[in-house]
């Protein structure tokens, strides 16, 4: 009997235990939900506690990734509630639209007054405009732009007006030629004489120079591809009017290209890579020459210097210059200039600059011209620091003079500003001696040369007789520029003319005796060149 108890009591302890290990159970009731869709409304009984999910899975309603379904589908349901679906879909759809050209209109002193000349004609340009469009349970909700791409650009309309010349005409020897508007004009004889060469509007003024016996013109013209592209393009023009532009097939110059004096219709030109970040190239420090046939016909380049590393600030570039005869090459970079082999590209320095640390995107190239005799550099070096400063830091400037022949360096104006650009006459006799004079720009605020307006002086060659012959006393000086000498002399000038660019305006100046005289007055030229 005592065992019978105890195993009666152990099997109601363990019918105890199993009992409570079980979960409790809750009888579970349904609710009843609506579930608004494509334009109706359908009633639904679910289990309580059920999603929204589980809703659209019982009424077998899929939806798509943009639909809109309110409350989320995560959201447990309660009875009663409404779940409504908003059906989305978006369409893309492209449009052709014209961009119009626009209208310039440029006035000229060289046509007669009241004259109307096309330079160039305006056409549409073209874009693709691709938009998305939102539709909410076929109802248009939105229409955005969702990208645009150019297929054409507009080219604009130019139109040249003819205006009164105020100035009396200058006889003027050799051939002039300036640029103005983007455009290349020609004056030969007389400042009266003007016609133009290019006008296609897009001349870059990065190079502007004619060859030796003026017959042809070295230029640049911006690029229609993007900048970071392709920067510009090299082009010649015959200077007689009679044919059209012709491309080099040269692009990307914008610190050096030039006639080769000692070769025949040859050019020298040096390139850089074009780059998105500021100042949108990196230099190749390279050099090519080509030669030009006759009515401008290009032959392959031959390269002379190879791409390099350019020394001290070399991202920027090295220029180049050659003597009057063409049988020296200079170069000229941040950090010194030097003389290039003709034969072989090799570099030689003649002197060490140091480097101005400008703290910018830009770096500073000295201002370097060859004297008339053609053993004689004149050009700008980075003078010392007034007190104990970084000498790349030092605001201060001034003009020097290195011969050749006696490897002697001499200074001749000390702070000119940094950009001095001295330029050399031609080489004439004087006093049964053969000499020429020597111009360059002196800053009005010398330590802060890089904003400072200039003022024009001409010396002798070794410095002596200095006189400011631009502009006139208390007038506002110039802005920086290499002063152009007259390649002959004018019969009854005190001394060789020299242009210059003020205000946007041609002006010749008469070296003798500082008389000056305004020959344009349309504000638009840029650059000059005359041989």
């Amino acid at each position: 009997m005592k065992i019978f108890r105890t195993h009666f009591i152990f099997l109601l302890s363990i019918g105890l235990l199993l009992v409570s290990c079980q979960s409790p159970q809750v009888s579970q009731g349904n609710i009843t939900v609506s579930i608004k869709a494509d334009g109706q409304t359908q009633p639904l009984d679910l289990p309580a506690g059920s999603t929204v999910g589980d809703a659209l899975a019982a009424a077998d309603i899929t939806t798509g990734n943009l639909d809109k379904i309110t409350p989320p589908v995560y959201a447990i349901l309660s009875d009663g509630d409404a779940i409504q679906i908003v059906r989305v879909r978006e369409e893309f759809e492209t449009e052709d639209v014209v961009i119009p050209f626009e209208h310039q209109v440029v006035r000229n002193e060289s046509l007669p007054e009241g004259e109307i000349r096309l330079i160039q004609p305006g056409s549409n340009g073209k874009q693709e405009i691709t938009y998305r469009r939102v539709y909410e349970d076929g109802v248009e909700t939105t229409k955005s732009v969702v990208k645009t791409v150019i297929l054409q650009d507009a080219v604009p309309e130019i139109m040249m007006v003819g205006v009164q010349a105020a100035f009396a005409p200058l006889q003027i020897p050799g051939k002039l030629a300036y640029l103005a508007g983007g455009n290349a004009w020609l004056m030969e004889g007389s400042t009266s004489n003007r016609r133009p060469l290019v006008t296609t509007g897009d001349l870059d003024g990065r190079i502007f120079a004619l060859s030796p016996d003026g017959s042809l013109l070295l230029f640049t013209r911006k690029s229609k591809k993007p900048a970071d592209q392709e920067i510009n393009t090299l082009w010649v023009v015959s200077t007689d009017g009679k044919t059209a532009p012709i491309s080099l097939g040269a692009a990307n110059i914008v610190h050096f290209a030039a006639w080769v004096p000692s070769a025949h219709f040859s050019v020298a030109y040096s390139t850089v890579e074009p780059r998105a970040q500021a100042p949108g190239w990196q230099a190749n420090n390279n050099l090519f020459i080509m030669r030009v046939g006759l009515g401008g016909t290009p032959f392959k380049p031959r390269e002379l210097i190879e791409t390099n590393f350019g020394g001290a600030y070399g991202w920027w570039g090295t220029t180049f210059a050659y003597s009057p005869g063409g049988s020296l090459l200079a170069y000229i970079r941040p950090d010194g200039i030097g003389l290039v082999n003709l034969e072989d590209g090799s570099l030689h320095p003649l002197l060490d600059i140091t480097p101005l640390q400008t703290r910018s995107d830009w770096a500073w190239l000295p201002g370097l011209s060859w004297g008339a005799d053609g053993r004689t550099l004149y050009f700008v070096t980075h003078a010392p620091p007034p007190s104990l400063v970084n000498p790349e830091d030092s605001p201060y400037f001034d003009l020097s003079a290195a011969s050749l022949a006696s490897a002697a360096t001499v200074d001749l104006a000390q702070q000119t500003g940094m950009f001095a650009y001295p330029s050399a006459s031609r080489e004439q006799e004087i006093e049964a001696e053969k000499s020429y004079r020597v111009a360059f720009l002196q800053a009005i605020f010398p330590a802060q040369s890089e904003t400072s307006r200039y003022r024009v002086v001409v010396m002798d060659r070794d410095g002596s007789n200095r006189q400011v012959v631009f502009p006139p006393k208390d007038s506002p000086g110039l802005d920086p520029q290499t002063p152009v000498w007259a390649p002959q002399a004018v019969q009854g000038q005190m001394g060789d003319f020299l242009a210059l660019v003020y205000q946007g305006n041609l002006w010749l100046v008469d070296t003798g005796n500082a008389q000056s005289w305004q020959v344009t007055g349309d504000g638009l030229i840029s650059r000059i060149v005359w041989k």
